[in-house]
């Protein structure tokens, strides 16, 4: 079993999705949640369900492009769970957009989540564990998306293989602080964010039927079989416990075998 019992864990995006399963799965390992997300309602019902199945969590609402958010997020979970152990970097938007109509504004958005949101909290976090002086894990959530750049999601992509160079960053920059950074590379996941994906193929005419795209995608897995949020749990386990102990800089694809790199 790793060794997560009492971590103080943050997962932003965690109201729902691949965040709401990690944190219930890491929850159930012992560790003390942070369930942060942009909607305060998302967060508390995660953190509530954690709480009624014996586990610790908070929840805090935060826009993870604002700074002073992040901070006061960071100090919320530090002053209910003690020292900071690991965060997930979750939070995330998807857009479909065929690549002649991408705007500069559907530009910006993308990336000020993806990207900015990303290196806002890697900041913080990693000043936060350079103070506590004992090291900590960083955990992004990239996709496949940036791996594989693909039509209609270019944007999208670009953001995601921001996070896998941030990742890859920090991992070289902090390492001799303890600080271990990686990356989780999901692929065709059945969440809400696929559903809007989805329905984005239906609107520019590339799929005619609901659930036509997710299962085009989701059928190229070498595993036979769509990807669901739990499948990311036992992957954000092993990088935020010391049995990750000497990997940084990785971005692991978790994908069922849908690409290989």
């Amino acid at each position: 079993m790793p060794d997560l019992k009492d971590h103080n864990i943050i997962i932003t995006g965690a109201g729902r999705g691949i965040g709401a399963a990690i944190a219930r799965g890491l929850a159930q390992d012992g560790a003390r949640i942070t369930v942060a997300d942009l909607s305060g309602e998302t967060a508390e019902a995660t953190a509530a369900a954690i709480r009624d199945a014996g586990g610790q969590a908070i929840a805090v609402k935060v826009d993870v492009t604002d700074r002073a958010q992040v901070r006061a997020m960071i100090a919320a979970s530090v002053a209910a769970h003690g020292p900071l152990a690991s965060i997930f970097n979750n939070a995330g938007i998807v857009q479909v957009k065929p690549f002649l109509t991408i705007t500069e504004d559907d530009w910006r958005v993308m990336h000020d989540v993806n990207g900015l949101g990303v290196l806002i909290a890697m900041q913080e976090v990693i000043e936060t564990f350079q103070k506590q002086g004992k090291g900590g894990s960083i955990i992004n959530t990239a996709s496949i998306g940036g791996k594989l750049g693909t039509e209609p999601l270019a944007h999208y992509c670009a953001s995601k293989f921001g996070v896998v160079a941030l990742t890859q960053a920090a991992a070289r920059t902090f390492g001799r602080d303890g600080i271990r950074v990686n990356a989780i590379c999901p692929g065709n996941v059945a969440t809400d964010m696929w559903k809007k994906i989805d329905e984005g193929f239906r609107e520019t005419g590339l799929t005619s039927r609901e659930n036509e795209a997710f299962e085009k995608f989701a059928s190229t897995a070498a595993l036979g079989r769509p990807s669901y949020a739990e499948d990311l749990v036992g992957i954000s386990r092993f990088l935020a416990s010391s049995d990750s102990g000497f990997v940084t800089g990785q971005s692991i694809v978790v994908d069922g075998g849908t690409i290989f790199s």
